[in-house]
Formats: structure tokens, C-alpha cells, sequence
């Protein structure tokens, strides 16, 4: 289907977003790649996202994969070019999401991590995205991850955004022990005002 390829193109640009932002901290001395550093159990994630990738790829290009894992639930069309309403709204979501997280990237300037950096942490960013959520990069991801689920509709992809996301949502947490040590009273003041992930949540 075309929404499916117009889906991975924005996946690559989520990936190569984070990619590029990684490299140019590194040309500026900030090694901001810590992940599973702090536990190696950070790792249970990479089958999830290795399962993942590849049967997004396998149903965009007609790969070897089993029928099971890769059958549309719903919106699938006669026409491979006609794009459903339901694929429209999550190539939506799947956009929204790769421009709010550059937003958020622009935000968070030189104290970007991937993972908790307990040796070298920045100063607490409270501005830009991050004056409305305290995870604006962890609520892209899930809203990038409900678009593909709306786009791809196969079941095995609903298990494994929905695992993904209880992952991200428990390293938030992790997080969340890590800063509010580190950071004490100014911590604290931000949560009273800015909410976890966005409104009421």
C-alpha cells in the first residue's frame, strides 16, 4: 500500500532525526548515547524493535513473513494506491509526531540523552516543548507508534507497539529517580507545573 511506504519514509526520518542529533553532540564532545549503561535489562527493548522493523518492512515490500503476523485487521483496499481514511489519520499522527520531535530535539539543545547519563548530565531543560510536557520525545514516539498501528493494522504490530510503549513508559520512571535526585527542588517545582506526558496525564 502506498500509505505503508509513505509510513517507513517517516520512520526513517524519525531514526535519522535522533541519528544526526547523536552525531553532532559527539562533534561538539557530548557523548549523549548512554543507553544501557545504567541497566543492562534496557536492552529487552532491541527484539521488540528488531521484530517490529522488520515486519513493517516485510508487509510494506511483500517479504517472507508469516500470514498470522502480517494480516491487516482492517482498512485494507482493493486498490494498493488508494490510501483509507484510517491510514490517512495515522500518517498524520506518524508526521505530527517527526515535527514534534525535532521541536523537542531543538528544545532540548546539548542535554540530550539516549538513556540516563550519570556521569555527565546537563542542566534540567523546563523551556521550549518541555514547558507543556516533561517527555515530549517519549509522547512522539507514542504518537508515531500509534500512527503505524493505524496505518499497518496487523496484530502482531499491536502487541509490539504496546509492549514498546510499557518499556518506554517504565524507563520514564527510571528517569524520573535519577532527576528528581539529581536535581532536588527544581525538579519537583517542574512537576508541580508540567505534566508527565501531556493534559491530564
Amino acid at each position: 500500500m502506498l500509505a505503508e511506504k509513505i509510513a517507513l519514509i517517516l520512520s526513517l526520518a524519525l531514526v535519522g532525526s535522533v541519528l544526526i542529533r547523536v552525531v553532532l553532540l559527539r562533534t561538539k564532545g557530548t557523548s549523549a548515547f548512554t543507553f544501557g549503561k545504567t541497566d543492562k535489562s534496557d536492552f529487552a527493548i532491541i527484539p521488540f524493535m528488531a521484530t517490529l522493523i522488520y515486519l513493517l518492512v516485510a508487509q510494506t515490500l511483500h517479504l517472507p513473513a508469516p500470514a498470522l503476523l502480517i494480516h491487516r485487521l482492517w482498512g485494507t483496499a482493493a486498490d494498493p494506491t488508494t490510501v483509507t481514511a484510517t491510514a490517512i489519520i495515522g500518517l498524520a499522527c506518524c508526521a505530527l509526531a517527526v515535527a514534534g520531535l525535532n521541536l523537542s530535539l531543538s528544545s532540548f539543545g546539548r542535554s540530550f540523552r539516549i538513556g540516563i547519563d550519570e556521569q555527565h548530565p546537563n542542566k534540567l531543560i523546563t523551556t521550549g516543548v518541555f514547558a507543556y510536557s516533561r517527555n515530549p520525545i517519549y509522547v512522539c514516539f507514542g504518537l508515531f507508534l500509534i500512527g503505524l498501528t493505524l496505518v499497518f493494522a496487523s496484530p502482531v504490530i499491536i502487541v509490539a507497539h504496546t509492549a514498546i510503549l510499557l518499556l518506554m513508559h517504565r524507563q520514564v520512571l527510571r528517569e524520573e529517580v535519577f532527576l528528581s535526585q539529581h536535581y532536588g527542588a527544581d525538579w519537583t517545582a517542574y512537576c508541580g507545573r508540567t505534566p508527565r506526558y501531556f493534559g491530564p496525564f
